[in-house]
């Protein structure tokens, strides 16, 4: 029988009354794991945020983000050095943190468990320290979730932009080369977008332009985005993929489809859709 690895196993902090431990959750729009997979940049805002106690108030972060649909599973991000305080352009103070060469190997690689169930998510570190059990250390750091198949392919926009920006190989190969149908839908106003790719386009491609520029050339989206910036689309958009077809498949067939499943999702619809054709 394989006995239980732990943290204490790995890491052996000189004072573990020097860390608070950081357990990031879901804040009603992002999950910090895909934050953490897309850009170590904006994770370390994760850990600058200033509520209205004064949290981290120790020289030291442990910082975790929460798995998805793994509650108990937290994936570390990083020992974060609190440097300083400062006030943000709105007025409010934000810690400064910088991130140290502890445990630098395992950052976006080691999963730990940990159950927690309780509200708080800036804690001193000793109170679990003991409890953390180590559950996976990846062979490389993690770059978001692995192709999951073509017929259960749905993410959100945070999720696919991380995907993209670190062009994971697994997804980059499965929808490169292939054509087909998606679904692009506006979780703020229920209403859907039905495009395509064909052509020199393969899916992969096709998304991309959404990263970059947050609508895909759609009239109705780019007038969406006159109103808003690529921030509306992070917390509101999301990609489904309807069918996808062989590369040799003809680009006649592939737009069928997509008409075909405009109708069935009555995507051209002025209050429910986002086709204009």
């Amino acid at each position: 029988m394989t006995a239980t690895l732990t943290l204490s196993d790995i890491w052996h902090p000189a004072s573990l009354t020097d860390y608070k431990v950081h357990f990031a959750r879901w804040n009603g729009e992002t999950h910090p794991l895909h934050v953490l997979a897309r850009s170590m940049d904006e994770w370390r805002q994760w850990q600058e945020w200033h509520p209205h106690r004064d949290d981290f108030n120790r020289p030291y972060i442990f910082s975790l983000a929460q798995v998805p649909e793994q509650n108990d599973i937290w994936m570390f991000g990083g020992i974060w050095a609190v440097t300083g305080k400062g006030i943000r352009a709105d007025g409010r103070p934000h810690y400064q943190v910088q991130l140290t060469g502890e445990l630098s190997g395992a950052v976006a690689r080691l999963n730990l468990h940990r159950i927690h169930r309780q509200r708080g998510t800036r804690l001193n570190l000793e109170n679990h320290y003991a409890h953390f059990i180590i559950t996976e250390v990846l062979a490389r750091r993690y770059s978001g979730r692995a192709f999951p198949g073509y017929h259960s392919v749905n993410l959100d926009f945070h999720e696919l932009e991380g995907l993209v920006r670190n062009d994971s190989p697994d997804w980059a190969t499965a929808l490169s080369h292939v054509k087909g149908v998606y679904l692009v839908t506006d979780t703020c106003t229920q209403r859907r977008y039905v495009g395509s790719a064909y052509g020199e386009w393969g899916i992969w491609s096709r998304w991309k332009t959404y990263i970059q520029l947050g609508h895909g050339g759609n009239s109705e989206m780019v007038e969406l985005l006159r109103d808003h910036d690529l921030g509306y689309c992070r917390r509101n958009f999301k990609f489904a993929l309807l069918e996808h077809m062989d590369s040799r498949t003809d680009d006649n067939l592939v737009i069928q489809r997509e008409s075909y499943w405009k109708q069935v999702l009555d995507s051209r619809n002025l209050i429910t859709g986002m086709n204009a054709n």
